[in-house]
């Protein structure tokens, strides 16, 4: 089997997933009946310190289904211009809400609170509306990095001020919290709205939730339904979820640390990594005369997968299946594709 450091979307259920799943009571979601989906809604509610939760089918359904309930057609929204809403959501926003994006350069993915105020619209017939700003925590494209707590309360505080709600992208939000050794509401108190995915690091086999006001939450059920998202006897698939928000949070540090371990290795074999947070590595492969493309081809000739973010940057995705034996490979691996005559004596 290769060496899977593509994403921690590869991620499969634990056993006790399975036996969840297997053993779940389940009913008519659409009519209000599944026991097994309210249950993980209550859980995810509290988790996350909001009124009211939905299960829904994906990380990219969650923020679309955040987008639809907060703004309407031809409204602006702010979010950040590296950001997972703008950057791999096929222009959803575009398509589905008819909102117009309006992007500001983050700091390691945060936003500058000083960007957004400049951006709120001022009340002026000509000028579109803005309805929503976005945050992502952590941050995909910025390497996994973490937005602090004081950097999305900055934010939050502007949007308050202009009366703009905030929802967050939590894909991997209990990432932030380990990172940061703090309770996951230490983060969402700054948010109107958030979604979280239960089938990254957290190893559910799919889904996310999208928390909020009861009132939000309310809307939002009637554009998950809009969009197709009305489930049947989706117990079975809330059952490793409930698992997912109650018991593998903690155990992402591993996940961190493997990271970790994994930037130091590269670093020692001169390659450029960006800073390592989480459970993400970027590399840059320039230096090694290669482009990303060329790189993961060489990877994965020696049994390693991992994905391009640039003409020469590498993502590397840590997750409960990668050991520290797994680590120790994938840079022999490298080492071999830098120094091939070092591997062949």
């Amino acid at each position: 089997m290769p060496i899977d450091l593509r994403s921690d979307t590869v991620t499969k259920p634990t056993d006790a997933m399975l036996r969840a799943m297997y053993e779940a009571e389940a009913g008519d979601d659409v009519y209000g009946e599944d026991p097994t989906v309210n249950r993980l809604e209550r859980v995810a509610a509290e988790i996350l310190g909001k009124e009211d939760a939905l299960f829904v089918t994906s990380g990219t359904q969650g923020n679309q289904v955040a987008v639809l309930t907060h703004c309407v057609n031809g409204d602006e929204v702010i979010l950040e211009a590296d950001s997972h809403l703008f950057y791999y959501e096929g222009g959803a926003m575009a398509a589905l809400a008819g909102v117009q994006t309006r992007t500001i350069a983050g700091d390691r993915g945060a936003l500058p609170p000083q960007e957004v105020a400049k951006a709120i619209r001022g009340v002026n017939i000509h000028f579109p509306r803005t309805r929503l700003i976005c945050m992502e925590n952590t941050h995909n494209r910025a390497g996994g990095a973490v937005v602090r707590p004081e950097q999305m309360k900055s934010v939050y505080e502007v949007a308050n001020r202009n009366n703009v709600p905030v929802h967050l992208d939590g894909a991997r939000l209990f990432n932030a919290a380990v990172a940061l050794g703090c309770e996951v509401t230490g983060l969402t108190r700054y948010t109107d709205s958030v979604q979280v995915c239960l089938s990254k690091g957290l190893s559910a086999p799919v889904g996310s939730v999208l928390a909020g006001s009861r009132a939000f939450i309310q809307e939002a059920r009637w554009w998950r339904k809009k969009l197709g998202g009305g489930m049947r006897q989706v117990g079975y698939m809330a059952a490793p979820g409930i698992l997912a928000l109650t018991e593998m949070t903690s155990r992402l540090a591993e996940d961190h640390q493997r990271a970790h371990d994994l930037a130091v290795g590269l670093q020692k074999l001169s390659l450029h990594v960006e800073p390592v947070e989480t459970n993400i590595v970027l590399v840059h492969t320039d230096k090694a005369g290669l482009s990303a493309e060329q790189f993961l081809a060489k990877l994965a000739e020696k049994g390693v997968l991992a994905v391009d973010f640039d003409e020469t940057v590498v993502r590397f995705t840590t997750h409960r299946h990668i050991s520290d034996q797994d680590i120790q490979n994938t840079l022999a691996a490298v080492e071999a594709i830098l120094h091939p005559s070092r591997s062949t004596g």
